[in-house]
């Protein structure tokens, strides 16, 4: 099975979640900047909800640049992370609408979580199809940065119930660890050529 197909499909989900949660932000009813401010906690959930996309894109593309060949586990473990990514724009939105409330970074945190899940799960079903000596398995590792993002998620979780700030500042943090593409994949590749 080609991958292509594969590859045409989730780019075009990742895209329709950033517009709808661009949509999400309504233009002021005033025309003064002063009837900016209610915006702020949205757009800047917003940034932080796009970044997150954005990362889940470029690994994305490297995870399936990977691939050989495409089978059903693996169809099927992607429509398992679009799903998880596709909620994405709903914990955004509750979270910018209601100030970063508690419940809204909770239920923020674990969508992170359960689409880092549902990454892993994906890397690891390609791992199995590629094989154990695969480009992909050598370049992961033992991926740390991944085992790090789950459990600053978790701890963003906990917090939450008791502190936004840091609560927020831990999705910040795994935001920031996979700002900067993950190079792993890229340099096996790069060897091989």
């Amino acid at each position: 099975m080609n991958k292509t197909r594969l590859e045409a499909f989730s780019d075009g989900v990742l895209a329709i979640i950033i517009t709808i949660m661009i949509l999400e932000i309504k233009v002021p009813a005033g025309h003064e900047f002063a009837d900016l401010k209610p915006l702020i906690p949205k757009f800047i959930s917003y940034v932080l909800s796009f970044v997150y996309v954005g990362i889940y894109w470029n690994n994305h593309h490297y995870l399936i640049h990977s691939l050989s060949k495409v089978n059903g586990k693996i169809l099927w473990a992607n429509l398992h992370l679009l799903f998880w990514l596709s909620l994405i724009p709903v914990a955004t939105g509750w979270m910018g609408e209601h100030n970063f409330a508690k419940a809204s970074m909770a239920l923020y945190g674990t969508v992170l979580l359960l689409c880092s899940i549902a990454y892993f799960i994906l890397q690891r079903i390609i791992i199995l199809n590629e094989g154990t000596n695969s480009n992909l398995a050598k370049a992961i590792g033992r991926d740390v940065k991944g085992h790090t993002s789950s459990v600053l998620y978790i701890l963003g979780i906990v917090f939450s119930f008791y502190n936004e700030w840091i609560s927020g500042a831990a999705y910040f943090i795994v935001a920031l660890l996979w700002l900067i593409p993950d190079k792993r994949i890229e340099r096996i590749f790069a060897a091989k050529n």
